[in-house]
């Protein structure tokens, strides 16, 4: 097995993208394993889940899903939590010996891959005005708070619900589409301001391969 570590470059606001990262790792035709191990936000301005979703997205886009993942978050995050994965000292040795397994990939329509949580919110912190979707499974109609969506380690590949502070009332499926007059997307904690009429998180047709547990 041939791996390689990436990161984002540590107090360097012009460094390389993860897309340039990707794209100088596969310039190498043995490698099969990237580990990402990002270190902490003070470190790098990054969060940890936001640069594994950005260099699962390059690697997406080049056609190169038959590269394995091993993910060595600096702490618990949200994806951590829905892979169930080790982090922080512990979480290396898995990432350099542990089995990569097949799992669905979710992503959106802007080809950003979801790896820990997105919300549908509705825009300057008003509440989303809209409908939503799992397949054809309706989660509300009318005005909410937001929409949780999350993907899983099993078929069908992606949960979602509409916001609430008790646990359950998950929906799975292969797809998360809502839309609404006022609504913005939140990726990984990070929300994106521009209005948009729908968002769609669904499975890719190709599976990513992961190290886990």
């Amino acid at each position: 097995m041939s791996s390689t570590h990436l990161a984002p470059t540590t107090g360097a606001e012009n460094g390389p993208t993860p897309a340039v990262l990707v794209a100088q790792a596969l310039e190498y035709p043995d490698l099969t394993r990237i580990i990402v191990a990002p270190p902490e936000v003070e470190e790098s301005g990054v969060e940890p889940d936001v640069f594994l979703s950005e260099i699962v997205a390059a690697v997406m886009k080049q056609d190169r899903l038959d590269v394995e993942f091993a993910y060595v978050a600096p702490h618990e995050t949200p994806a951590t939590k829905a892979y169930n994965l080790k982090y922080g000292a512990n979480a290396m040795a898995l990432a350099e010996s542990g089995v990569a397994h097949s799992l669905p990939l979710i992503r959106d329509d802007a080809a950003t891959v979801l790896v820990g949580r997105a919300r549908h919110l509705g825009a300057d912190g008003a509440k989303l005005h809209g409908e939503a979707y799992v397949d054809s499974d309706r989660l509300f109609d009318g005005d909410v708070d937001a929409v949780e969506i999350e993907p899983i380690p099993e078929e069908p590949g992606v949960r979602g619900r509409v916001a609430r502070w008790l646990p359950g009332g998950w929906k799975t499926g292969r797809a998360v589409q809502t839309g609404g007059s006022n609504l913005v997307v939140e990726r990984e904690g990070v929300v994106t301001e521009r209005l948009v009429k729908r968002s769609t998180f669904y499975r890719h047709h190709i599976d990513w391969r992961l190290v886990y547990q």
